[in-house]
């Protein structure tokens, strides 16, 4: 195979390391179950497979419980070399034979990198009857049994798997992996058991990734005319779950002798099948390439499926994304009808406010209005700031607080709404997100003081001409200041809106007027659409300040986009299956 047809399976090994399922949303469990038997596959046969064509044949003899495996494994090697017994899971360490001549391609981590090396007589016997766990507990086995033999054909490798259905958890599982890695799985059960679900279902698994399997029917009993009936039995089932058996091989309850080996002639047909195989170089290619197109095409289908949960994945995240920026868009938008609405320049705001222009009852027209307000700020400012400075203050206080209640709403809310997913509740287990974090009340006094020193400068700015200069000094930068800031917070288009009728409205008249007679109407505009837009920048920052946390937490789950790539693994996979399937 070309290194481009490889390099599809090692893209997809990548896109599946990088993948993360980090929500618990529905079917996210059984799809980081998936991608790591998957990647499981990619190195224990479909690369090695792919870069070795013409490596041994691996035979997996696997099946349920007490099936006779082991015994079949010895009787076809002529002597005991993987111990059958009686203690349930018999079977903990997979066991593999192969010729002394293909040693090489099974003592490295060429199939099967997972599982380390042990060769016959090193270490403690771990398939001695009496030492295998019963509890269902039981750890699988982490190393590989290596036996070389010369009456295994060169060319085929025999790979005794743990039960299929055995008491033991890790052991079901490490069964399934060692047939994910088989060429050949030469499935064997019996007459009694035959018809079980577990062994229907890994079958049908099989027959979805169009593995080759011959089927072992074991211990039938001696009497005339029954080996007939249930292989026909057999066959029949095998068809109805469209499961395609190259051999189905029928063995007689037999006695065993004392050291627990069959009589050679009862199995004599599956050892001509294996010699026979061993000598026929296309046939084992033919097998090899029909089982690794097959294994190929479900990589194909397990990654689409893996794509689809992690546009799931995706799709929940951006959902948790979007309530907690609507949460916070609707404090942001809350602050903003507070600037508008006149409920700052009320209060302990308004009061200072009138102390700086003075207003008392309501002016009969606007100009008569602005020389009194002149006159009384004139009076008022020479040499005492002190009524503008309050106010400036008593407005930025103001702020202050609106912007803490309403990020404080809006992070509750964004909180709640969290917490209404399973999703959302496991980003938020053990987080007070919610929380007004340490230090923000300080960051939001400090952001609304240099804004108010933005608004200064916009004056100062302005006012830089001798004639403005004269005015603005006349009257105390701090005082034209307020008057910005109260325009800034008051006004759409400059007229007022929302304030309440009398002394409020009059105020919000007085502070864009007095500025208009001070700097003309287009600098007005001009200097309270600078003050918005800085205002406007810095409390956008300071929302965005406390939905960090929320948006962190969906950060931390990694990088999106695995759906994208995992989509384009299935299209490359569907190629390379065809490709093996034309080379065959």
């Amino acid at each position: 195979m070309t290194t481009r047809t490889t390099q599809a399976l090692d893209d997809f090994a990548e896109h599946l390391r990088e993948l993360e399922m980090p929500l618990p949303v529905e079917g996210a469990e059984q799809a980081r179950a998936e991608a790591g038997a998957v990647l499981s596959q990619l190195s224990d046969h479909v690369i090695p497979r792919l870069e070795s064509l013409d490596a041994p044949l691996l035979v997996v003899i696997g099946g349920s419980t007490g099936a006779g495996k082991s015994t079949l494994v010895n009787a076809l090697v002529g002597q005991p070399v993987t111990r059958a017994g009686a203690i349930r899971p018999t079977t903990r360490r997979p066991v593999l034979l192969h010729h002394p001549a293909d040693e090489a391609w099974f003592t490295g981590t060429r199939i099967l990198p997972g599982l380390a090396r042990v060769h016959a007589g090193q270490g403690d016997d771990p398939e001695a009857p009496g030492t295998a766990d019963t509890t269902g507990d039981v750890d699988p086995a982490t190393s590989l049994a290596l036996h070389a033999h010369d009456s295994v054909p060169q060319g085929l490798a025999l790979l005794d798997a743990p039960d299929i259905d055995s008491v033991a958890a890790g052991n079901r599982e490490l069964a399934r992996q060692l047939l994910r890695a088989a060429d050949l799985w030469l499935f064997v059960t019996t007459a009694n058991r035959y018809a079980d679900a577990v062994p229907w279902e890994v079958l049908r698994t099989a027959a979805e990734r169009d593995v080759t399997v011959d089927v072992v029917m074991n211990r039938i009993p001696d009497r005339e005319g029954v080996a007939e009936e249930l292989g026909e039995d057999l066959r029949a089932m095998l068809e109805r779950h469209g499961i395609e058996a190259e051999r189905l091989f029928l063995i007689p309850e037999s006695e065993v002798d004392a050291d627990g080996m069959l009589p050679p002639a009862v199995i004599a047909e599956l050892s001509e099948r294996f010699t026979a195989l061993a000598a026929d170089e296309a046939g084992r290619g033919r097998i090899a390439r029909r089982t690794l197109a097959g294994a190929v095409d479900g990589l194909a289908g397990s990654a689409e499926r893996l794509a689809q949960h992690a546009a799931t994945q995706d799709a929940e995240r951006q959902q948790l994304k979007e309530q907690a920026l609507e949460a916070f868009s609707g404090a942001r938008e809350r602050i903003d009808e507070a600037l508008g609405d006149g409920s700052l320049l009320r209060g302990e705001v308004l009061s200072r406010w009138q102390d700086v222009v003075g207003t008392g009852e309501f002016f009969r027209g606007v100009e008569a209005l602005v020389t009194r307000a002149r006159d009384r700020i004139t009076r008022t400012l020479s040499g005492e700031p002190a009524p503008a400075i309050a106010a400036e203050q008593a407005l930025g206080t103001g702020l202050v607080h609106v912007v803490i209640d309403e990020t404080a709403r809006g992070a509750e809310r964004a909180d709640a709404a969290w917490r209404s997913s399973a999703a959302g509740r496991h980003l938020a287990e053990g987080q007070d997100l919610a929380r007004v974090p340490d230090g923000y009340a300080d960051e939001v006094s400090a952001a609304i003081r240099a804004w108010q020193g933005d608004v200064l400068d916009l004056v100062r700015s302005e006012g830089a001409d001798r004639r403005t200069k004269a005015r603005l000094l006349s009257l105390g930068v701090n005082a034209v200041g307020v008057a910005l800031m109260v325009v800034v917070f008051t006004s759409t288009a400059f007229i007022p809106t929302g304030l309440e009728i009398g002394a409020g409205a009059a105020t919000a008249v007085v502070g864009q007027k007095l500025l208009e007679t001070i700097f003309g109407d287009e600098a007005v505009r001009r200097m309270a659409a600078a003050a918005r837009e800085r205002l406007t920048s810095r409390l956008d920052a300071l929302v965005a300040s406390r939905s960090g946390p929320f948006l962190d937490r969906l950060d931390e789950l990694g990088e999106v986009g695995s759906a994208e790539l995992l989509s384009a693994d299935a299209e490359a996979l569907a190629r390379l299956g065809q490709e093996i399937r034309e080379d065959a």
